[in-house]
């Protein structure tokens, strides 16, 4: 090895010398020490040689479609889909196509599947490799999306770094919460412990969040004033300044109250965050409303505004009419098109991500391109170039579509100049990348496989081109169905669009 050490660009920026002394590693987060390793004198930092020569690519089991790549931390700072903490460790394995990220100690030594600590839980808990979104119900009831640990006997998720923390993992039956509790949110009386069902009385809500109360809450019985442990544990902040809701500080008020949201037109009767400067409301849930995003009803970005400058506008996903003054998400290149804020972020319409900051992707979608009035380069085909065809004119009874497989019949169609390549005219627009209603990420045209494949919106087998995004895959007939669906018998007869019914 030469004076100047190893380099190694994807772990390190500086090269690193080889060294013997007994030393805790700052790469993959084991605590013990170990001498056999490389140091960067420059950042005074110490690598595992174990770590540093490890797989670049590996395949892991929590994320079996695609392959894991060993990276630095430098300049990121994300939490583990798989155990939920920071990644503070300056290795990590990264999934690039998903977003997907994982402690090295994680990808090296995953979490069991299943968990027996009876000293501090009676039921063996469960993992749950699904990444969901779910409370926390060992005490520090943080909201998490990812892997958790489950106990179905008791109907409990826990983050797999609480489970093992000793002191977090209790069954809640277990924990000694106080009989009494004096709360910020009600000062006039002491709320007191009650387990089991809510009194008849009581609407069985929380009074702060409106979860369903169960198992132990805390309740004044003089003013029918409850409260779930959760907002006794981790109460709402009583006033906080956010710009993205709204430009004022905004105050909570924990009362009864019917209301209309001012983020997402729809009523409220709770604990809703008011502006004392002017006549703005807001739920809870709604004051983290994303800017910028991408939902799978439309090819381009929507942004949130606080007014709509359309006033009489339809939700393009629910097409139900839409209040302009509660404001919503709108499309900057497409007048008129506006969809309710609730609309926009459904788990089933948005992906979760934040695009405010993140650059628009610029690929190239169109599917071919024009040489002259008849004759293209379509992308699947590069080799040869394809000639239009009028009404299926000079078809081979036989010939099929090389996309959707069907029967080129009288439809118009391109065919090659020099082999056997066919396709549909229309089916050779279909575009590489779009958005589909049944799938909340951008699925790309798939035309190089010929395996037989099942489409997941009609069923049927086919072999053909197919849209897909990681296990959801759509044949190109159903895949290149978009919002408003114009339907070439059903539109001529009643001269209406049709629309996802959800």
């Amino acid at each position: 090895m030469d004076s100047e050490g190893v380099f190694k660009p994807l772990i390190h920026e500086h090269h690193m010398m080889p060294w013997n002394d007994l030393r805790k590693g700052d790469c993959c987060g084991r605590l013990e020490a170990i001498s056999d390793g490389y140091y960067c004198k420059s950042c005074d930092v110490f690598f595992h040689k174990k770590c540093v020569e490890g797989s670049e690519y590996i395949e892991h089991p929590s994320h079996p479609n695609h392959t894991l790549q060993l990276l630095s931390t430098l300049g990121r700072r994300n939490d583990c889909d798989l155990c939920g903490r920071l990644i503070e460790d300056l290795l990590f394995y990264r999934c690039a196509i998903c977003d997907f990220d994982m402690h090295l100690y994680c990808a090296k030594y995953p979490p069991p599947e299943v968990v027996d600590i009876s000293e501090t839980h009676h039921h063996k808990l469960i993992l749950l490799k699904e990444e969901i979104e779910f409370d926390c119900d060992a005490k520090c009831g943080r909201r998490a999306y990812g892997f958790s640990y489950n106990c179905h006997e008791c109907d409990l998720a826990f983050h797999l770094d609480c489970v093992w923390n000793p002191l977090e993992v209790k069954h809640i039956s277990e924990v000694n919460y106080p009989s009494e509790v004096n709360h910020s949110y009600h000062s006039l009386h002491p709320l007191k412990l009650l387990m089991g069902r809510s009194p008849d009385y009581s609407d069985g809500n929380c009074r702060l969040c409106r979860r369903k109360v169960d198992k132990f809450f805390y309740h004044c019985s003089s003013c029918n004033f409850t409260v779930d442990l959760r907002c006794v544990l981790h109460p709402p902040q009583q006033s906080l300044l956010n710009l993205k809701a709204h430009a004022h500080q905004l105050t909570l008020l924990p009362r009864l109250i019917s209301f209309t949201c001012n983020a997402c037109g729809l009523n409220g009767d709770r604990s809703p965050y008011i502006c004392v400067q002017c006549d703005f409301v807001i739920h809870q849930d709604c004051i983290d409303l994303p800017r910028l995003i991408n939902i799978n009803r439309h090819d381009h970005r929507v942004s949130r505004i606080s007014l709509l400058s359309v006033v009489n506008s339809v939700c393009g996903v629910c097409r139900q009419k839409v209040d302009w003054t509660c404001g919503g998400f709108s499309c900057q290149r497409c007048p008129g098109y506006v969809v309710h804020s609730k609309c926009a972020t459904r788990k089933d319409v948005w992906n979760g991500k934040e695009l405010e900051g993140v650059p628009e992707e610029t690929e190239d979608i169109e599917p071919y391109v024009v040489i002259d009035d008849n004759t293209i380069q379509h992308f699947s085909h590069k080799e040869h170039y394809l000639r239009l065809h009028v009404n299926g004119v000079l078809c081979d009874d036989n010939k099929r579509c090389k996309a959707c497989t069907h029967p080129i019949c009288l439809q118009s169609f391109y065919s090659c100049l020099d082999c056997d390549f066919i396709l549909h005219q229309n089916c050779a627009g279909f575009l590489r990348m779009k958005w589909h209603v049944l799938h909340n990420e951008r699925l790309t045209l798939v035309t190089n496989e010929t395996k037989v494949f099942w489409c997941d919106a009609c069923r049927r087998a086919s072999n053909g081109f197919r849209y897909q995004h990681e296990d959801k895959t759509f044949d190109v007939r159903c895949g290149s169905v978009s919002e408003p669906f114009v339907h070439p018998i059903f539109s001529c007869a009643s001269n209406a669009p049709l629309y996802h019914k959800w």
